[in-house]
């Protein structure tokens, strides 16, 4: 995996979530699972700049696709953003953005309940 992470926009973090999803998949793959996506010639495009900044690499060729797999793992990308995303709303902290979670009912008392556990058991181990 790559040590240092790319900038990405969102619709390349997008294709990228679809190629992790697959492990390796071609451009066409990735396009028709896109919901309303643009032209594949667009997505061409984001592959090849996802390509240059090190997050995917060709693996092979079949017929005339290539097929990618990511450099990058799902897991230090996603922190990778959500940092960004607590330093530029938030300043760093994580409490303001639970909130706006909970206040969206984009998370429920029983899985605030169940970070709370998880929580306890990582302090305990350290």
């Amino acid at each position: 995996m790559s040590p240092r992470l790319p900038e990405l926009s969102r619709f390349e973090i997008e294709c990228l979530r679809h190629l992790w999803n697959h492990g390796e998949a071609s451009v066409r793959d990735i396009h028709r699972e896109l919901p309303e996506p643009p032209t594949y010639s667009t997505v061409r495009k984001i592959f090849e700049r996802l390509e240059e900044k090190g997050a995917i690499e060709r693996v092979r060729q079949e017929g005339q696709a290539w097929i990618y797999r990511s450099t990058v793992s799902a897991r230090a990308m996603i922190r990778k953003e959500i940092e960004r995303l607590l330093q530029i709303l938030f300043d760093g902290a994580g409490s303001p953005l639970v909130a706006h979670l909970v206040g969206m009912k984009a998370v429920s008392l029983e899985e605030l309940r169940e970070l709370e556990r998880t929580m306890r058991r990582k302090r305990r181990r350290s």
